[in-house]
């Protein structure tokens, strides 16, 4: 398997062509990035073309080789992947947030409503996109707003999260992914595995991961299902996981996101599990 996109973000719609596209920010402009059988495409709609939006590319021949060898084969087979990196930091924790919770497949719902209803809407290939809705206009909703999306349940950490990265968002966009994830934690409402998902989102390092994700879990067992997993033992589950990397921080992020791209890309057919 070749050329394979990583598509764990859920502002990537799905067409029945095959094509892949979402709208994504960056500094300068709204862009939409789409990939089809003739390759990658990407159109500045809003703003100026200044700050283009960049791939982050795994390779598996930087899998950690302590790895079961099932599993490190399973995820050979994709090739070298890319990632759309999120230029966007309020767009990562916004995702992190809706995905508190719910189902993999409710939060995609949840993200893209809240985003058609509150965000910037932008004509796609196939059909329109949308942005999220910027921290300002997050702060300005009332609470029959959240809920009339399904975010009643988020409405406290997003409005937290909107004040917080009005305050701080310059000095976050400049931390390293494992001192970024640990800034995000002072967020009312925002855990470890919230802060560091929007981490690994925004710097494209999946070394910062939550390596115990029930994603990261379930996938690895359908890859390698003969290996004796920890099965719904959490904590075992992470320092084994990052135990076969030890130090080496490349080869923790290849493993762990080599993972979610077979998951979110190249088993389709497989239901996505809850999001923790």
């Amino acid at each position: 398997m070749n050329n394979v996109l990583t598509t764990d973000h859920p502002a990537w719609q799905v067409y029945e062509d095959g094509t892949r596209a979402r709208a994504i920010s960056t500094a300068s402009g709204i862009w939409t990035v789409s990939h089809d059988r003739d390759g990658l495409h990407m159109t500045c709609v809003d703003g100026t073309e200044d700050i283009k939006p960049e791939f982050v590319t795994t390779d598996p021949a930087h899998l950690p080789p302590a790895a079961p060898a099932a599993l490190r084969e399973g995820l050979a087979e994709l090739g070298v992947t890319r990632r759309l990196a999120n230029p966007w930091l309020w767009d990562a924790i916004t995702t992190a947030i809706l995905r508190q919770v719910v189902r993999a497949d409710q939060a995609r719902k949840l993200y893209r409503t809240w985003c058609s209803a509150y965000g910037t809407a932008v004509e796609g290939p196939h059909s329109g996109l949308a942005v999220a809705p910027t921290p300002t206009a997050v702060l300005d909703l009332t609470d029959e707003q959240f809920a009339d999306v399904g975010a009643k349940f988020h409405r406290t950490a997003l409005l937290a999260a909107a004040t917080e990265y009005e305050r701080h968002h310059r000095d976050w966009e400049h931390m390293h992914a494992s001192y970024l994830a640990l800034g995000l934690t002072r967020i009312p409402r925002i855990g470890p595995w919230t802060a560091a998902a929007a981490a690994a989102d925004f710097t494209g390092d999946f070394s910062v991961y939550p390596h115990d994700d029930l994603a990261v879990r379930t996938w690895a067992a359908k890859i390698a299902p003969a290996y004796p997993w920890p099965g719904k033992k959490e904590a075992a589950f992470g320092p084994l996981w990052t135990g076969w990397a030890a130090a080496d921080r490349t080869a923790l992020h290849t493993l762990t996101l080599s993972t979610l791209t077979w998951g979110s890309h190249a088993r389709p057919d497989l239901e996505d599990p809850c999001s923790t």
